[in-house]
């Protein structure tokens, strides 16, 4: 089973990495760009075909490692 799993800032939470793209996309003429918050894209493949079983270890490991949960949220699909 794979686990894709997708980190973002909070919104309330400030992204100057994405401040500084947004201003490098403006000065390479893309004006249009409102906003940019920058985030992780994970896949994890999971030696387990309970999809309850996956859910709950995957929610686990985000808490835990993958998302700073202070100021990080996180969500994630199953697949197979």
């Amino acid at each position: 089973m794979k686990a894709k799993v997708y980190v973002t800032i909070k919104e309330n939470v400030l992204d100057p990495q994405g401040q500084a793209v947004q201003g490098s996309l403006h000065t390479m003429g893309f004006a249009e760009v409102d906003k940019v918050r920058i985030g992780k894209y994970l896949e994890l493949q999971l030696d387990t075909s309970d999809r309850a079983e996956a859910e709950a270890r995957v929610k686990v490991m985000c808490e835990k490692l993958l998302a700073n949960t202070v100021v990080e949220d996180f969500r994630f699909e199953l697949e197979g």
